[in-house]
């Protein structure tokens, strides 16, 4: 494991326990001043921009799905150009209701809307995630970073394997298989603690 991914690994863990010693953790400081959770709303409300980085990233959750572990899911961005410019998904963060990592996954266009890239491209970006910002929660922002540092190399395989799941789907006819509502999730990386 290389220094960088053993330093990022140091810092989940740092960002995990001070909070802990609050009673709190990423989805506590992500919700603070949040009275109702809505299902497909984007927390926090606005979403969080780095304009050193250009790196961008919103949480939001599902209907509760019975037997679940997940609570939700952060979307990680990249805008290289600006807040202005094209936006690029690189990954999604899954994380039960305690803000535990529950697993790493991409998505099909379609789902987030971003201006596509191809995985050389966005695989590129991937280093470029990090988040400076003290809103909603420094530390929140810390840990974000920290999990696409820590697991880069994974994430690298996902966005690979996304395009080859795109690229070998066959949709309905006269559907794109970027805007083929029938695949939602192309790759995911479930992960035990």
């Amino acid at each position: 494991m290389s220094a960088a991914r053993d330093q990022a690994r140091t810092e989940i863990a740092f960002c995990e326990a001070v909070l802990a010693k609050g009673g709190l953790n990423v989805l506590s400081e992500t919700f603070a001043g949040v009275t109702d959770i809505a299902a497909w709303e984007h927390y926090p409300p606005g979403e969080v921009f780095d304009p050193a980085s250009n790196a961008q990233w919103f949480y939001h959750c599902h209907p509760a799905e019975k037997g679940s572990a997940e609570h939700g899911h952060f979307h990680c961005f990249l805008r290289p150009e600006g807040p202005e410019g094209p936006i690029h998904h690189l990954c999604a963060v899954g994380v039960d209701a305690h803000g535990r990592l529950v697993r790493l996954f991409t998505v099909n266009q379609w789902v987030v809307g971003d201006d596509w890239a191809d995985a050389d491209t966005t695989i590129a970006l991937l280093a470029q995630f990090d988040m400076q910002m003290p809103r909603p929660s420094y530390l929140v922002n810390r840990w974000l970073t920290a999990v696409l540092v820590a697991y880069e190399d994974e994430i690298a395989a996902l966005v690979r394997q996304r395009d080859a799941v795109i690229a070998a789907h066959q949709p309905p006819e006269g559907v794109a298989a970027r805007e083929d509502r029938a695949l939602e999730v192309t790759s995911e990386l479930l992960l035990g603690r």
